[in-house]
């Protein structure tokens, strides 16, 4: 009951008319931020924030927080319509997500898509509320053996748990950890794979390669068809949203369980990027409509929405609890707080209780908020689709090409964008799957520091993966998922058979 109270107190802080606009000013620009792909919710709060060095830090995160939730509702609005995620964890919305747009159901999809968000959200900030104390010790337990042990079990789930074919799902991952491993080093500071070329020093951007991969991808692949001078069918009925909440109960369990993922990928911190795939993956294998997953099922967006919001709102938590930012957003806002003075940690919420009960309340009325405004334009950008093809390809060119500048400042990137764009376009034709490539050109890099570091503290002694209880379920549950396929063949050969069975062998008379 003490949270309860102190939950009271943290609305009775910010339900003031001006707390009130800035949450209005902060998603609409956060939404704006998402659309645009390249700039991402980190670099929309990190370029925004000396905007707040004149308000009060309660006014200031707000403000910024606000940000986030719009920048991560719309990254969800690119990969609906055009097949470009505006975020990573966007990537695996765009499975299901690209194809209901394209089937005429844009407003389904991005209602759902939105939903979904507030949902994970919601939850997250409810488990926030009233079990800080509790995860923040949970947190610490964390190491990098770890760390290494979820980024495993995210490889592995999409091995075992893909549809497609592993080897071609090992092929594609394979690749992504090659290009993952261009640049330095990050643990010796030696030169990788740069060919002597100093661009190659930062390596391979993820944003660069979803963008090219996605975007430029799928323009080519359009081009090939046949540029269409006329639109897709996109109704523009105002009832989407509501007939569209009247299927999404039925999908309930999916939510719970995307929704603890979530929590469970943003507290570690793993991150709303493998938590997505890791939940999309899932859903597919225990769906009773898993291999129609990809053709434009609703589910599928579910579960990738609801988790990666889950993960991006549970992040805060170590941030403010321990001082840990468990997103690349949650490590600029812990800038923007030691500006201000603030000090994160477990004293915080005894120093300033106010301002840490504050952004709580605030996260709640804030997803009301961002809820609302994206809602109420759902039939507006599902209305983007009736634009024919042929004129809307080269605006999208133009903002895959301003995005992908963006992240750099350098042309070689659009190059580079446009290179990713050609090999999406082969591993589409080749029936290879992209997701196990995004996946592993994200964390890759992450995955190997964390690896390397276990050997050292181990001096090679790999028996670290199993040292604790923690580290060892996760290790275990992981290479259970990459050796499933020969485990189900196996336990389908030694199933005992039934005699009616036996009977249907025996040649007929």
């Amino acid at each position: 009951m003490e949270e309860i109270g102190a939950l009271m107190q943290g609305f009775a802080v910010i339900l003031t008319p001006m707390n009130i606009g800035l949450m209005f000013v902060g998603i609409i620009l956060g939404v704006l931020i998402g659309v645009l792909p390249g700039l991402g919710g980190a670099n929309g709060v990190a370029i925004l924030l000396p905007l707040t060095f004149t308000m009060s830090p309660t006014s200031a995160i707000i403000m910024l927080s606000c940000i986030y939730w719009g920048a991560l509702f719309g990254g969800a609005i690119t990969s609906v319509l055009f097949n470009i995620p505006g975020e990573p964890w966007s990537v695996a919305t765009t499975f299901d997500g690209y194809p209901m747009a394209q089937q005429g159901r844009a407003g389904a999809a991005l209602t759902t898509a939105f939903t979904s968000s507030f949902v994970g959200a919601f939850i997250a900030v409810v488990m926030i509320t009233f079990l800080a104390p509790l995860v923040a010790k949970f947190a610490l337990k964390f190491g990098s053996p770890e760390f290494f042990a979820v980024y495993l079990l995210t490889f592995c789930s999409f091995v075992g748990m893909g549809k497609g074919s592993p080897f071609k799902i090992l092929a594609s991952m394979a690749l992504g950890f090659a290009l993952a491993s261009v640049g330095m080093d990050t643990v010796t500071g030696q030169l990788r794979l740069t060919f002597g070329q100093p661009e190659l020093m930062r390596g391979f951007d993820f944003l660069i390669a979803v963008i090219g991969l996605f975007g430029i991808g799928e323009i080519l692949l359009s081009m090939e068809e046949g540029l269409k001078f006329s639109g897709k069918s996109a109704k523009i009925d105002p009832k989407v949203v509501l007939q569209t909440w009247k299927q999404l109960p039925q999908y309930w369990v999916t939510s719970l369980r995307s929704s603890l993922i979530g929590i469970w990928m943003g507290i570690t911190p793993g991150g709303a990027t493998p938590a997505s795939f890791m939940s999309y993956g899932l859903a597919k294998k225990m769906s009773k409509r898993g291999p129609k997953f990809g053709t434009g099922e609703m589910e599928g967006v579910v579960a990738p929405e609801t988790a990666a919001h889950a993960a991006g709102t549970s992040a805060l938590l170590p941030m403010l609890a321990l001082g840990i930012p468990g997103s690349p957003t949650a490590a600029v806002l812990l800038g923007g707080l030691l500006i201000w003075g603030l000090q994160p940690g477990p004293l915080l919420f005894v120093e300033q209780k106010d301002f840490v009960w504050g952004l709580i309340a605030s996260m709640y009325l804030g997803n009301i908020v961002g809820l609302i405004v994206v809602l109420s334009t759902v039939p507006l950008f599902a209305s983007i689709l009736r634009i024919p093809f042929s004129i809307i390809a080269p605006v999208i060119i133009v903002i895959c090409a301003i995005g992908a500048y963006t992240v750099h400042n350098a042309m070689l990137d659009i190059w580079f964008m446009l290179g990713f764009g050609v090999v999406g376009y082969i591993f589409k034709k080749l029936d290879f799957p992209l997701a196990p490539l995004v996946l592993a050109l994200v964390l890759g890099d992450k995955a190997e520091d964390s690896f390397r570091q276990a050997m050292l503290v181990s001096q090679g002694d790999v028996g670290i993966m199993w040292s604790n209880p923690l580290v060892g379920s996760i290790t275990t549950l992981a290479l259970t998922l990459l050796f499933w396929p020969l485990i189900s063949k196996v336990l389908a050969l030694i199933k005992p058979r039934k005699p009616d069975e036996f009977a249907a062998e025996r040649p007929v008379d």
